[in-house]
């Protein structure tokens, strides 16, 4: 391990249950435990798995002028509707630049008086960085004293409900801090499976006691950043810095959704993000890209990086693969990655260059797998 590598709180317990630690986003990470990363998938999909999401920013933004003040300044940096959010809500947003490309996805929730602000590992030093500078007048604080945990699943409620007795209640995308043994936990109801559950914050003093006690469960398994990837991949979720990054449009990436009416034009608050010149005008007629999902033939996964042809033979490439894998739960492969809008139709037979081979390959649906969320 390279001395440069930081730990979470909880790296001496991956270590203990026998983790294979890797390098990731800077940390020494457990990319699968002694179940094994196809195991290690099923079983989340089946009853609860507990992810360790340390390594992810923790920020809190906060000004003198209370949530409002914080959200109209952050609506400066997202495309999405920050100050329509509910008091206890979460959001999923993307911080873009001036030619509209995704500087990192991120979640947002209005804890009343502040926002509460999750990014992404390898962006966090940038994302903190880009929001002390543009947010004048508010405070940003990283915080540093805490760590970060996610339990996944659709035993997930039942488990967490015997230490939080009243988690159950929670709909998808609500927040709340709870009073508990392990401390005061900051709970929201989301994740990054696909699967219904919860991530949740507490201090870093307090983290091995509350994932003992979770793992202490007959439902829950540790589950490492291998079967992690596989899951997100079958929910259609896309990873930063393979499927979106900075020369990606949210509208490319199939991320529309996320901006809400009132943000696009004729919005009331609409534009007024970086790129917004760009990322409207997408809106309203459309990316000359778009992520898909892809289903190859076969057994062999066509991972990132492979080329995507219109034809067996012949002609120039005309998009590629930003995330594939064996899918555990579907049986089979799966890939996403963009292709020019006119050949993103379901059902549209595609050509993926496999060691120097053109594969068959089918447009499909996203997510592989339908969502579990608890609305």
């Amino acid at each position: 391990m390279s001395d440069a590598l930081r730990q979470t709180p909880l790296h001496a317990l991956h270590v203990e249950l026998g983790a294979k630690m890797v390098p990731f986003a800077g940390y020494d990470m457990p990319v699968q435990y002694k179940l094994g990363v196809m195991k290690e998938h099923l079983h989340c999909r089946a009853a609860a798995g507990l992810f360790d999401v340390s390594h992810m920013g923790q920020v809190i933004v906060r000004a003198p002028g209370g949530y409002d003040e914080v959200a109209r300044a952050m609506e400066g940096l997202v495309p999405v509707s920050v100050l329509g959010l509910a008091e206890g809500r979460q959001r999923y947003a993307m911080f873009t630049n001036d030619r509209g490309g995704i500087m990192d996805d991120l979640m947002l929730a209005n804890r009343g008086d502040h926002l509460f602000v999750v990014v992404n590992a390898a962006c966090k030093a940038a994302d903190i960085a880009h929001m002390r500078a543009g947010l004048p007048g508010c405070e940003v604080d990283e915080i540093t004293d805490r760590a970060l945990l996610a339990l996944q699943g659709p035993k997930a409620e039942a488990v967490l409900a015997r230490l939080v007795p009243d988690v159950a209640g929670m709909r998808f995308m609500d927040v709340a801090v709870k009073v508990s043994q392990f401390g005061e936990l900051w709970i929201s109801r989301s994740g990054y499976t696909g699967e219904d559950g919860y991530e949740i914050s507490v201090t870093a003093d307090q983290a091995e006691g509350f994932a003992r006690a979770l793992l202490a469960e007959d439902e829950v398994e540790p589950i490492g950043l291998g079967a992690r990837d596989s899951l997100r991949l079958e929910g259609g979720l896309c990873l930063y810095g393979h499927d979106i990054d900075e020369g990606t449009t949210p509208v490319e990436a199939a991320l529309s959704w996320a901006i809400q009416k009132v943000r696009r034009a004729g919005g009331d608050r609409a534009g007024g993000f970086p790129g917004a010149d760009v990322i409207l005008e997408q809106l309203d007629n459309g990316a000359p890209r778009k992520r898909v999902g892809l289903r190859p033939e076969g057994r062999a996964p066509m991972r990132e990086g492979t080329q995507i042809y219109a034809s067996a033979e012949g002609g120039e490439a005309i998009g590629h693969v930003t995330s594939g894998a064996f899918g555990p739960t579907i049986g089979g492969p799966m890939s996403m990655g963009y292709v020019p809008s006119d050949h993103a139709a379901e059902g549209t037979e595609l050509f993926g260059d496999v060691r120097g081979k053109r594969l068959p390959v089918t447009v499909a649906a996203l997510p592989f797998t339908p969502a579990n969320f608890k609305r």
